[in-house]
């Protein structure tokens, strides 16, 4: 169940830079570390879902039924476009200030938690994934589940964790460069574009 093959090949999976590596690093420059572990805290809380419609076999109807996945992929998508515009237009996401961003813990978790939320690619990738390492002698599928998914998500939250304080530790180098702020903005909401775009053309 726990085997090394199941550790490093979610640990890859985990490090592969997607919505939510991308919220996570702008959130840490806008705001600091304490903001980039909410952001973290969000993602990880996010795929929660996915994990329990992949043990349920909710999956299936995703990808039995087009009307769903498609409702819930525009959805992500949509998401996705107003972060991308969101962060284009804002101009002082990045700049120097003696007090921390005006978003509360629960906002910050609210926004990182509808990036995975609103994307139905990843229940089916747990379906696929998870199941590949359950073994015939051990427990029970249901607790086997469970104990992949849970350190499948412990994983998740310490690998954006590193990510936020890494952004954090070169923020100071980032807010005193107009320049490079520009381009990080711009970076990011090119990033959520892109993402978006992907998604929205995503097969079942």
């Amino acid at each position: 169940m726990l085997t090394m093959d199941f550790l490093l090949t979610s640990l890859i999976v985990v490090l592969i830079p997607g919505t939510g590596v991308v919220f996570t690093l702008s959130t840490a420059l806008a705001a600091g570390k304490r903001a980039s572990v909410y952001a973290a805290l969000g993602c990880t809380g996010g795929i929660v879902p996915h994990l329990m419609a992949s043990m349920l076999g909710l999956s299936a109807i995703l990808h039995t039924s087009a009307l769903a996945f498609q409702g819930l992929k525009f959805a992500g998508v949509a998401y996705l476009l107003y972060l991308a515009y969101a962060t284009w237009r804002d101009r002082s996401a990045f700049a120097v200030s003696d007090t921390p961003l005006n978003l509360s813990g629960g906002t910050i978790m609210l926004r990182a938690g509808l990036l995975n939320l609103l994307n139905p690619k990843l229940t089916i990738f747990f379906l696929a994934f998870l199941p590949q390492f359950i073994t015939p002698n051990g427990p029970s599928a249901t607790v086997q589940m469970l104990t992949l998914s849970t350190v499948f998500m412990l994983m998740t939250f310490a690998v954006f964790v590193i990510y936020g304080l890494l952004a954090n530790f070169f923020r100071t180098a980032v807010i005193e460069s107009p320049t490079v702020q520009n381009w990080l903005r711009r970076g990011f909401a090119a990033s959520f574009a892109a993402l978006g775009l992907n998604l929205a053309f995503a097969q079942r």
